[in-house]
């Protein structure tokens, strides 16, 4: 009976970073995927260019996780974004840094990043099992047992990285939390994480594809803890069924959560954060004072994108052919308003299968944050999205899962 040093079960940048690491330091292992191929769902970061890390510092790592972010904390030192890219380029890898410190190849996209995670394993002699999906995890005397198809592996121990249940079709169905569970773990409410939202307006079908950028949205009614849930300066994208981008996709865990079955959420956009009301009357009187015998139509897109203008104006009910000069004193202030909090009416979020993340997971206090291993079963390891919690987008999520792999194999041969 052939025994495996680790068994990593799952192919994405966690599983595939926990058999590198295993394998770098002279074990015996096979990774275990249930798919033909590996890092499937992340050809599908940063639109397929791989926003990998993110330039940030240690302590802007953590805030990204929320409260999980503590529990991160030593796996984000022990193989830090600096670490990460650094593997990348002795490997032939480059990096470019983009707004707010997202980190994409320099040259190539996720399949470059994908290629070469995948030669490292082969370097490592990892043994690769495709098309071969976990059925179950036994624990025996001196080893595990993994039940695959008609198939068994055995192995000294094993590191789940499955990920969550987002974007099934790449092979999250959440194996991985049904394994977690009969072994004695506990699962969080798992909902979507940086997931678009839906809107009730009819006429945002009309902007599919519209960006606008340096805005600040804020949802309403308050959230539970009486705060205001507000974005700082940043970009939005109107779909054919909402809005999404950035702004979006960080603060929806959030409204998520106070996401009622009928029961709708006002979101307001602010399209000049920069500037307080006051301040915004007197730029509107100085841009209008030289275009007087324009339309307004005409004038606004110095303020917003030119296909927003005629839905701004409607729902302002400021008549679309106005001239400036033909502007009442209601219509002025109405600009002013809805230009500081133009309304939108969320009514959901997209599926959880097609949330970016999987909000949720594993309990951390399970989990030992020093080594990545069960409190619950010894010799098991979790790591990446299958652990409770999710962060902010641009590059932190794919970070973890690294962080997460790399600690998790350092923990499983330490002994």
């Amino acid at each position: 009976m052939e025994i495996y040093d680790i068994a990593v079960v799952g192919g994405g940048p966690a599983g595939m970073m926990a058999a590198i690491t295993a394998s770098t330091l002279k074990q015996k292992v096979i990774l275990i995927e249930r798919n033909r191929s590996l890092g499937k769902k992340m050809h599908l970061c940063g639109g397929g260019r791989c926003n990998f890390t993110n330039s940030s510092g240690l302590d802007t790592f953590i805030e990204a996780f929320g409260k999980q972010g503590l529990f991160l904390r030593t796996a984000f030192k022990q193989f830090s974004n600096r670490d990460l890219i650094k593997f990348f380029k002795a490997h032939g890898v480059f990096f470019k840094e983009e707004a707010n410190g997202r980190i994409f190849p320099k040259k190539g996209n996720a399949h470059l990043i994908v290629r070469t995670l995948e030669k490292c394993l082969v370097q490592g002699q990892v043994k690769l099992s495709y098309d071969s999906r976990l059925k179950n995890l036994a624990k025996l005397k001196d080893c595990f047992r993994l039940d695959i198809a008609a198939s068994r592996i055995f192995a000294k121990k094993v590191i789940l990285a499955t990920g969550g249940i987002s974007y099934k079709e790449t092979g999250s169905t959440g194996d991985g939390f049904i394994i977690a569970e009969r072994v004695g773990h506990r699962i969080t409410f798992l909902k979507p994480g940086l997931v678009p939202l839906k809107v009730v307006e009819p006429w945002v079908r009309q902007l599919s594809g519209v960006a606008v950028s340096n805005v600040v949205v804020t949802f309403s009614p308050e959230i539970p803890d009486g705060k205001k849930l507000k974005s700082e300066p940043g970009e939005i994208i109107f779909t054919h069924f909402g809005v999404s981008g950035p702004l979006i996709l960080d603060l929806s865990s959030r409204v998520v959560s106070f996401l009622r079955p009928g029961k709708n959420i006002s979101l307001f956009i602010d399209f000049k954060p920069e500037l307080n009301q006051e301040e915004l009357k007197k730029l509107l009187v100085r841009k209008f004072s030289g275009s007087k015998n324009k339309q307004l139509k005409n004038v606004l897109t110095g303020f917003i994108p030119q296909k927003l203008t005629l839905p701004f104006l409607n729902q302002a009910k400021i008549a679309v052919n106005h001239k400036v000069s033909q502007l009442s004193r209601r219509d002025f202030h109405q600009l002013v308003i809805y230009l500081k909090a133009f309304p939108l009416t969320v009514s959901a979020t997209l599926p959880i299968d097609q949330a970016m993340v999987t909000d949720g997971g594993i309990l951390t206090k399970e989990i030992n944050p020093q080594t990545m291993e069960s409190k619950v079963l010894a010799g098991l390891y979790l790591a990446g999205e299958i652990i409770e919690g999710s962060g902010i987008s641009g590059g932190y999520n794919l970070q973890q899962a690294f962080s997460t792999g790399y600690l998790a194999a350092k923990g499983a041969c330490s002994d």
